[in-house]
């Protein structure tokens, strides 16, 4: 493994026991409710590997409220999310699976809702409070959740990802890496492009008025 930093061998700075299950889960958690894009009222939470046998006592459960919550691994209320979750209204079930297998032992599939919108994730926790994104509402994709990033669902139409690279270059932006699931010609699709730079609602709103857009979302 080559390792980048003295950080990447170390971990984060962080609340909790585990870098693994709790700094990346709750980093897993705050990209779910960056994807939403506002606060969730419910979230269902299934557990598998690793994390399905030891999530409670590793702080797991309490580190994907955290991250709902939009707190990040070094926020002090960390240790008190559930209840400051339920405080809030919003309802979080855990489900742990312990049959279902997996590519990586510390997977969690996050869904929630703010009433109207729904987002569903499935994210891994690969260590040292690295997280991977693997799936976006059906969708394969793979993010990090380290750079900003443009998530685009589109019509599977002639012409739709070369607008949409388009309107970023426009902005002068460099595109570090895209990637375009579907899940069959035609129907819908869903563009994940990062950016060396910050995206700002004026690209997002671009994007937004493009034909055969139907939804963008931005995780920076």
């Amino acid at each position: 493994m080559n390792y980048r930093s003295v950080f990447d061998i170390i971990g984060p700075v962080m609340v909790g026991p585990s870098s693994s299950h709790t700094a990346g889960a709750a980093k897993i958690g705050r990209v779910a409710r960056k994807l939403l894009g506002t606060v969730p009222i419910k979230a269902a939470v299934i557990l598998y590997g690793s994390f399905a046998e030891t999530y409670q006592g590793h702080g797991t459960d309490v580190a994907i409220a955290a991250g709902l919550l939009d707190f990040d691994e070094r926020n002090p209320n960390l240790p008190d999310s559930l209840s400051i979750a339920e405080k809030q209204g919003m309802q979080i079930t855990f489900t742990a699976d312990k049959q279902t297998p997996v590519d990586h032992p510390n997977t969690v599939r996050i869904s929630l809702t703010d009433g109207s919108e729904m987002m569903e994730i499935v994210g891994v926790s690969i260590g040292g409070g690295k997280i991977e994104i693997n799936e976006v509402n059906g969708f394969s994709v793979s993010l990090s959740g380290s750079n900003p990033a443009l998530l685009v669902l589109h019509h599977d139409r002639y012409g739709a990802v070369a607008e949409v690279a388009g309107m970023i270059a426009t902005y002068e932006m460099n595109i570090s890496y895209m990637q375009v699931s579907r899940k069959q010609k035609g129907s819908l699709a869903l563009m994940v492009i990062q950016t060396d730079e910050e995206i700002g609602d004026d690209l997002v709103t671009g994007v937004s008025h493009l034909p055969n857009i139907l939804n963008v979302a931005v995780l920076t």
